[in-house]
């Protein structure tokens, strides 16, 4: 049964998170063709790391890992009365503790972007404009904060795809402001911020009507005791999110001494990659946490151990393809989705070299995210961030090593390792922890999957290269849509034909459910 909910939330997670992102891409592809790999881009994407920064600390990230196990635990032992009450303490805790950072945010922006972006002091122009940008792009935190109490709250009820569903809204509204309003701006630049901020608001009030519809409602109420065991959650889990984001800060700092167009290239490759990740990786991960928060609230380890296995086999069944995809098919991919208007074939060489650097990473940052889950749902939140802490060392040393002989492809590389180091680490300290947990199991599942993957990507690569000057211009793009869609498509029925031959034991178990169902 425990499988059925998780297969079942990470179907609806996913379907949702493909809007997003293809919503997603649609506004990077009106953001390359608008203002290209140029300075410009830089100062946009540089400030729109500090919002997003406090986004995954007080937000999306922290908020959900330590809400979710505390209102299960307490739908568990105390009832669903007792959880409301937790959800409207919660709600006073975020508009005055959040609008406090948000407003000191908002006074302090020029501090924060001479931290983040020094190489942009010597250019007072560019400097300036990042401040303003992230000026406007500071109310998104409080926003979007909101939105994780909500989403959090539905996820501990297994509601999923509405929460799921709710950035696509963040999206639409910068596609809306850019096309539509951009022109009533003194730079057209400031339309994005915006776009951001008014995203924002509406991730929150989306959710709002099946918040209410499950029986809760916002409202400022007094201290409850659960919220200090969530603080105490939080806190640690703030400290990791800090390391992980630290690694991408890393990146952004090192690339604004490299040549103009580096941070660009590396958005744009690391947007990418956030595909799979976001698709699958946070998919599985969100749709695990109340499963095995369950299993920890009723002591049943064996459980627990089993559905971890499952759910890592199931995430590297998926995931897999998509990472062999993405670094085989980078150039045809960047060039159909990037290469138009500003965005020259330069730019798209160059984020391609990123995107092959930033793929070696991607197995590890989705493994990651569910060995996470799995922590949060013990309610260890300690654990993470030593393992985190490991992986920002990694990152700090081979960014160092690698910029000056491989630029902004040797950032990419760090990343990557660092990912692996920080999976590595917490699977060892899983297995400590639960002994029940088998890593073993999981590679003949792991094996199939890449020699499928292999096969089957590879004869895509072959049909893209029947005219490989195509992917050499920035013409054609429906001929481009067409083509390499069709590619992809074989791609993926070449895979699961293959891994049907191969018996692989996720797709099996799909199949079996789909076939109970008919």
């Amino acid at each position: 049964m425990a499988k059925i909910k998780i297969v079942k939330a990470a179907g609806a997670i996913s379907l949702a998170t493909t809007f997003s992102r293809i919503l997603g891409y649609i506004k990077d592809m009106i953001l390359a063709k608008y203002f290209g790999a140029t300075g410009i881009s830089d100062v946009f994407f540089v400030a729109f790391r500090i919002p997003n920064l406090l986004r995954e600390l007080f937000a999306e990230g922290s908020m959900s890992s330590a809400v979710v196990p505390v209102l299960k635990e307490s739908q568990v032992k105390q009832g669903q009365e007792e959880t409301k009450k937790i959800v409207k303490s919660l709600f006073t805790f975020i508009i005055f503790v959040v609008g406090i950072v948000t407003i000191l945010g908002i006074i302090f922006s020029p501090l924060i972007v001479k931290l983040i972006a020094p190489g942009f002091m010597e250019n007072p122009e560019k400097f300036d404009l990042t401040v303003l940008l992230t000026r406007l792009m500071f109310p998104f935190l409080l926003f979007i904060s909101l939105a994780a109490l909500t989403m959090g709250t539905l996820n501990s009820n297994n509601v999923f795809f509405i929460p799921a569903l709710a950035p696509c809204f963040l999206n639409i509204a910068i596609i809306v402001l850019v096309i539509g309003f951009s022109s009533f701006f003194f730079n057209p630049i400031v339309s994005v911020a915006v776009g951001v901020t008014l995203g924002g608001l509406i991730q929150w009030l989306v959710q709002t009507p099946q918040f209410y519809k499950s029986g809760f409602n916002f409202g400022f109420t007094t201290f409850h005791p659960a919220l200090k065991k969530i603080i105490l959650l939080v806190i640690p889990t703030i400290l990791a999110m800090t390391v992980n984001q630290i690694n991408i800060f890393v990146s952004t700092i090192i690339a604004s001494f490299l040549p103009e167009g580096s941070v660009t290239y590396l958005y744009y490759s690391m947007r990418l990659i956030q595909l799979p990740i976001g698709i699958f990786g946070v998919a599985v991960g969100m749709a695990v946490l109340p499963t095995l928060s369950q299993h920890v609230a009723e002591g049943n380890k064996n459980q627990l151990a089993k559905d971890f296995s499952f759910s890592l086999k199931f995430l590297f069944f998926l995931t897999i393809p998509s990472t062999i995809g993405l670094i085989m098919l980078k150039e045809p991919i960047v060039n159909t989705l990037f290469q138009r208007g500003a965005f020259d074939i330069t730019a798209t060489f160059n984020t391609s070299q990123a995107l092959l650097f930033y793929s070696i990473g991607i197995l590890g940052t989705v493994g990651s995210r569910t060995i996470t889950a799995t922590f949060y749902s013990l309610q260890d939140t300690k654990t993470p961030v030593i393992c985190a802490t490991a992986g920002i060392l990694t990152n700090i040393a081979f960014s160092v090593l690698l910029m000056h002989t491989m630029q902004h492809n040797g950032l990419a590389l760090a990343y990557s390792l660092a990912a692996t180091v920080q999976f590595s680490m917490l699977s060892i300290f899983i297995k400590n922890r639960i002994n029940e947990i088998s890593f073993t199991v999981i590679i003949p599942s792991f094996i199939k999957s890449t020699i499928a993957a292999l096969i089957s990507v590879g004869i895509a690569k072959l049909i893209c290269q029947i005219d490989s000057s195509l992917w050499l211009h920035s013409e054609k793009m429906l001929l481009k849509f067409i083509w390499l869609g069709t590619s992809i498509f074989i791609a993926i029925l070449f895979y699961f034909i293959i891994c049907y031959l191969l018996k692989h034991e996720e797709l099996s178990y799909i199949l079996k459910r789909m076939w109970r169902k008919i």
